[in-house]
């Protein structure tokens, strides 16, 4: 969001994970941001700040009215002993006092409640704002970010640090104007009253603002402290709801709990202190008030006695340090206001701040898909987080095109999933450039290349939803044949007409109603309804057996022949019907050809995997035989 402090924007990928180490102490630009953020609902903040200093005004006018109430009433009883007092007149006079008493009053109460409804209005637009901005730069930030940061911590900060911003409009704009118009106008009337009286009953309020200065700075240490032990407990709840089954098959329910119970205690602890801070300085800033309002009153009766000033005005003074009592202890939270605001928001715009490394360059146009022939020239690559000279691929050169399928095998770490998440874009390259039908896919829109790329991930990833839901995620306005022909050609269609509510029924969490092989079958499914023109399967049938992989392959002949196609896999079965194999290792392309062409050479990486390959499976066969 923008704003006329904004912070100096950085490139995501150059950013550490631990990137919350900048929020300073005190970050006024902070405050004024989240301040301008309020004000772009104007009507609701002008009618916020003038109710507020309508409240503020009524308020000062209620113990000035008590005090004319008190000399009245004080001159009636006088006169009526005396004789001296017309009694009508000055009943007359006490109940129109106690009249306009009652109606400011009220007034005040009706402009305080226009003043709360209004500045929670305003605090909840702005959590509602910064949510959707938040999540929007969630989604647009490079993977090489999300790589180095924790999800626990996201949460945090798009819960606890979004709920600390928007309490700012309340307990930190509209309080401080309602503190001002008090103290400020409460000084003029006692002033104008007496001096020495005045400089009494306000010689509470520089005392109390110091203290609570203080206070301030050791609450906002606290609560990042308190934050970031929050974020803690969010990953290891995280963590542990993500890994249930592995939990409950080692018994580990006893660790995970000491685990959790032993972060949870330096928790409270941090909030134990934290209460303890705040009680400490709201006590002795109650301390300070009553110490002022008693020496209010010794030297208030004193004048009074000698004629300096009336009863009335004395009650005038301990009436408005009664009003200020409330406000007064506030100041604590509002100065913790403040500092909380400061810590949150910027933690907050630390992320919103942040410039994808991954986005459209500024004369990105679509990319135009004619042939959907994918070339990688020289391509090399370097993840963000590693050494400056530790390279994942280097010197990858290949061409996959319609009719022609590539074969990318490897051993683990080989650089073969970072060879499909370049097609992606989800990391740019270091050196070289992949290009699509001639268009360096740097320099067209992200959108475009994604709907043209379709990618089978090697782990698939299921929502809390209906298995038609998960499929068309794919393409959501895809119709039900749709739908059905994909998950046919997935393999995946008879055993989903089979369950009692067919494609209705609702699968678990991350798919965990699902097994393995079906997981991957519904991932392969969601990934051909878009029927993009480069499909590209990052070891997606690992866990499927090999008739029924048999059986896919089968059923994609016909879907794929105008299609790029790459295949990466360990199991060599699952490509070495492709027209060209790539054997990389060590991020290069150590051998490449057919099938045939690789077990010609008896000593070759590619013959040596499948001739393993092979006496294990003909050693399961004979177990399975003995069996």
């Amino acid at each position: 969001m923008a704003s006329p402090a904004k912070r100096a924007q950085r490139v995501d990928a150059e950013v550490d994970a631990d990137y919350n180490t900048d929020v300073s102490k005190l970050d006024t630009s902070v405050l004024w941001r989240i301040t301008a953020m309020a004000f772009r609902h104007r009507a609701r903040m002008a009618v916020a700040i003038v109710a507020t200093l309508c409240a503020g005004g009524f308020q000062l006018l209620v113990p000035q009215y008590l005090g004319r109430a008190v000399d009245q009433a004080r001159g009636l009883l006088a006169g009526a002993t005396t004789g001296s007092v017309d009694s009508t007149a000055a009943e007359a006079a006490l109940l129109t006092t106690a009249l306009l008493l009652l109606a400011a009053a009220v007034a005040r109460g009706v402009f305080t409640m226009l003043q709360n409804y209004q500045g929670e209005a305003v605090g909840q637009l702005i959590g509602f704002h910064l949510r959707l901005d938040y999540y929007r730069k969630l989604q647009s930030l490079s993977m090489s970010w999300h790589d180095r940061v924790h999800t626990g911590d996201l949460m945090t900060r798009g819960i606890l640090d979004i709920e600390g911003v928007r309490l700012w409009v309340d307990t930190g704009v509209l309080r401080s104007i309602l503190l001002t118009v008090l103290i400020g106008g409460g000084a003029v009337v006692l002033f104008r009253n007496d001096t020495d009286l005045a400089l009494v009953a306000l010689s509470f309020v520089p005392i109390v603002a110091v203290r609570a200065s203080i206070a301030r700075l050791k609450l906002r240490d606290t609560w990042i402290a308190l934050q970031d032990q929050m974020s803690i407990l969010t990953k290891v709840m995280e963590e542990n709801l993500g890994g249930i089954r592995v939990v409950r098959a080692f018994a580990a329910q006893a660790h995970e709990m000491i685990r959790y119970d032993r972060i949870s205690d330096t928790a409270l602890a941090i909030a134990s202190r934290r209460v303890r801070l705040f009680v400490l300085s709201t006590t002795q800033m109650t301390f300070v008030y009553f110490l002022a309002m008693g020496l209010t009153l010794w030297v208030g009766g004193t004048k009074v006695i000698d004629g300096t000033i009336t009863l009335g005005q004395l009650t005038e003074a301990l009436a408005f340090m009664l009003i200020l009592q409330m406000p007064v202890r506030q100041i604590g939270w509002m100065i913790n206001s403040i500092a909380r605001a400061s810590t949150c928001g910027g933690r907050l715009f630390n992320v919103l701040d942040l410039i994808p490394s991954i986005a459209d360059a500024p004369d990105a146009r679509p990319l135009a898909v004619t042939g959907g022939v994918v070339r990688f020239e020289d391509v090399g690559f370097r993840y963000p987080s590693h050494a400056k000279d530790e390279r994942t691929l280097s010197d990858i050169s290949f061409e996959a095109r319609p009719g022609h399928m590539i074969g990318i095998v490897g051993p683990p770490g080989a650089g073969k999933t970072t060879i499909a998440q370049l097609i992606g874009r989800y990391y740019d390259v270091s050196a070289g450039r992949i290009t699509i039908d001639g268009q360096d896919i740097r320099g067209v829109t992200l959108r475009s290349l994604r709907d043209a790329v379709s990618i089978v991930q090697q782990e698939p990833f299921l929502f809390t939803a209906s298995i038609d839901h998960n499929v068309a995620y794919g393409d959501p306005w895809a119709g039900r044949p749709n739908i059905e022909r994909s998950a046919q050609m997935a393999q995946l269609h008879n055993y989903v007409k089979a369950l009692p509510q067919a494609y209705q029924t609702l699968v678990g969490e991350r798919g965990v109603s699902l097994s393995g092989g079906q997981r991957q079958r519904l991932s392969i499914a969601r990934a051909l309804l878009p029927e993009a023109k480069v499909l590209v399967f990052d070891d997606s049938t690992a866990a499927v057996d090999a008739a029924t992989e048999r059986r896919i392959r089968e059923a994609l002949k016909g879907f794929v022949a105008d299609r790029a196609v790459i295949v990466i896999a360990h199991r060599l079965s699952s490509l070495m019907h492709a027209d060209e194999i790539l054997f990389v290792e060590g991020g290069r392309i150590v051998e490449r050809g057919s099938h045939d062409e690789l077990m010609a050479d008896a000593d070759g990486r590619y013959r040596q995997l499948y001739d393993l390959q092979a006496r294990g499976a003909e050693a399961t066969t004979d177990r399975e035989g003995t069996a």
